[in-house]
């Protein structure tokens, strides 16, 4: 599932963010990935020890701690903090797989089943640096307005096409879902929307929604991992 998670920061997060990463200190992107990735890869990144990338990351996760549909589609069980990039002068990041198993602070482990991206420029602000997404239905081109986040299964092959002009930043981070398969996480999404809809609806037959929402639960309780 590949999904435009609008509104994630408010204007005044949003403005919060850009200030702190407009002074803060970068340095190269590769120093995150593998050997694979490195060859591929030409960005900067906060420092991973940086107390900015810390405190930003808290604010970005309480925002999403407050997203109702951000949860609807990712049924968080364990997310990895975010860290935050930049493209500019060229940067790209060509066609490669996120690794499936990562090492989260303090010990333990975290499986990659959703990968995110918060724009934090607008897109006037830039040229390229396109988020490509390639699945069964090709190649989909991602651009977004600063505050919003796009989802999608971390298993996809996908790209950031060079920044020719301006600076693209962003923040980026993994979660490891509830549940596992990404076709049973779209089917509970969808499903919970239709419900929030019918929830809505003065004129709804209650036990009938009673009756769904027990559906949704019960397919919750049996497909997740906790």
């Amino acid at each position: 599932m590949l999904l435009h998670i609008p509104n994630v920061l408010a204007p005044e997060q949003l403005r919060q963010v850009r200030h702190e990463l407009d002074h803060a200190d970068w340095t190269d992107g590769r120093q995150t990935v593998g050997a694979q990735g490195a060859q591929v890869k030409r960005n900067l990144q906060l420092p991973e020890a940086s107390p900015v990338r810390e405190a930003l990351g808290r604010l970005v996760l309480d925002a999403l701690a407050r997203h109702p549909l951000y949860h609807a589609a990712a049924l968080p069980l364990r997310t990895l903090a975010p860290r935050f990039n930049r493209y500019e002068g060229g940067g790209h990041y060509g066609f490669h797989v996120d690794g499936a198993v990562m090492a989260l602070p303090g010990g333990g482990q975290l499986r990659s089943d959703i990968s995110c991206t918060l724009f934090l420029a607008e897109p006037d602000e830039y040229d390229g640096g396109e988020l490509v997404v390639n699945d069964t239905y090709g190649e989909h081109e991602v651009k977004l307005p600063a505050g919003d986040l796009v989802l999608y299964p971390s298993s996809s092959l996908h790209e950031v096409r060079p920044v020719t002009r301006g600076a693209r930043l962003a923040a980026f981070f993994w979660v490891q879902s509830l549940v596992r398969d990404d076709a049973r996480r779209r089917l509970l999404f969808d499903l919970d929307v239709a419900i929030q809809a019918l929830t809505a609806n003065p004129g709804t037959d209650r036990g009938a929604l009673l009756s769904l929402t027990g559906v949704y639960h019960n397919l919750l309780r049996q497909w997740s991992e906790t």
